[in-house]
């Protein structure tokens, strides 16, 4: 059983991982994954789950959620470039 809540930190190695790739390359691509695998973090030490195949479909389960929020919550943000609806040399 001890052995089952010793991965949490794991999890949380990959959470930082991927938080740094998501630095050196941003967009909100890997932030999603990194959310995943820190809700993984908490989920393994809180429940220990008992295979591998279940944590990796929670881990891809919770990316999505956290990627489906994280759009959610940029998506309103406007990249401030102006449209031009009037040439400047019409007069």
């Amino acid at each position: 059983m001890a052995a089952y809540f010793s991965l949490w930190w794991v999890w949380i190695c990959v959470a930082l991982a991927l938080g740094v790739v998501e630095l050196l390359a941003p967009g909100f691509i890997f932030l999603g994954f990194a959310i995943g695998a820190l809700s993984m973090a908490v989920f393994v030490f809180v429940m220990p789950a008992t295979n591998v195949a279940a944590l990796i479909a929670m881990f891809a389960i919770l990316s999505l959620i956290g990627w489906v929020v994280l759009r959610m919550m940029f998506r309103r943000q406007s990249s401030g470039a102006r449209i031009v609806k009037r040439d400047i040399n019409d007069g």
